[in-house]
């Protein structure tokens, strides 16, 4: 598992997965809320780094997805989306969004979900570190990074099985220090950054996004969680990480000593 700044870079993710309620491309798709989720309830965007989809013209956002899906146009979370999509995926969200009214909180149905970020239900493991492994340990430019394993992740991990629902991974970053011996060591918590699958948790996320239950979250050194963290881009990040049970470490995971 990797945790960095991609997790809250703004990247303009086009997703969609449809499903056609009414005949015509313009039908509302079943699972509109994995764009919304990062352009806007109705394809109008608050945040200034993501651009409207809602009057885009459809040729426009054609060529961009299938820009994205072929990876001629980079980018690390595009570039997983679209190549879920095919071209009928491609050609449908295009019209749609096309066909979508420019005025904010409107929509063709009538219809705008309360909300689009997808905002994170894991807590703060309280009991942490009693009961955790440590697997891996990284220092670089002043700052130490170690990252643990709840026993329930450790174990299935050690037996070479994919991570069960109560799995819980956690990272936490340290300012670094030296001993008086000139030893790295690890100084005061500087943030933490987690995540955790539990029973049903995937079932309200759409499938573009979907990484079945697991769940991220940011948590300040005192363990308060970021609420304003858009999970959709930590669910882009780590879903090409799938047969590793969506984490990038998995292989220091299985080769943590018991």
């Amino acid at each position: 598992m990797t945790f960095n700044l991609r997790l809250l870079a703004t990247p303009a993710l086009l997703i969609v997965f449809f499903s056609a309620q009414a005949e015509g491309p313009l039908a509302t798709p079943i699972n509109a809320d994995a764009c919304r989720a990062c352009h806007g309830p109705a394809g109008i965007s608050l945040n200034p780094t993501i651009p409207n989809l809602a009057r885009q013209k459809a040729a426009y956002l054609e060529t961009q997805l299938k820009a994205f899906r072929s990876k001629d146009r980079k980018n690390d979370f595009m570039n997983v989306i679209a190549a879920q999509l095919n071209d009928t995926d491609i050609h449908d969200l295009a019209a749609y969004w096309s066909g979508m009214s420019a005025e904010p909180n409107s929509e063709l149905s009538g219809h705008v979900p309360a909300s689009s970020a997808i905002h994170s239900r894991m807590q703060f493991p309280r009991a942490f570190p009693a009961g955790y492994t440590l697997y891996q340990t990284e220092i670089e430019e002043g700052t130490m990074t170690r990252r643990y394993a709840n026993a329930v992740a450790a174990n299935a991990a050690r037996a070479g099985k994919k991570l069960p629902d109560g799995s819980v991974i956690l990272q936490v970053t340290y300012k670094a220090l030296k001993d008086a011996a000139g030893k790295d060591i690890a100084g005061p918590v500087q943030s933490y950054a987690g995540m955790e699958s539990r029973s049903d948790w995937g079932k309200d996320i759409p499938l573009l996004l979907r990484n079945e239950n697991w769940d991220y979250a940011l948590f300040a050194a005192d363990g308060e969680r970021h609420d304003e963290l858009n999970e959709a881009q930590c669910l882009a990040c780590h879903k090409p990480k799938e047969s590793d049970s969506y984490i990038f470490t998995m292989k220091q995971l299985r080769q943590a000593p018991s």
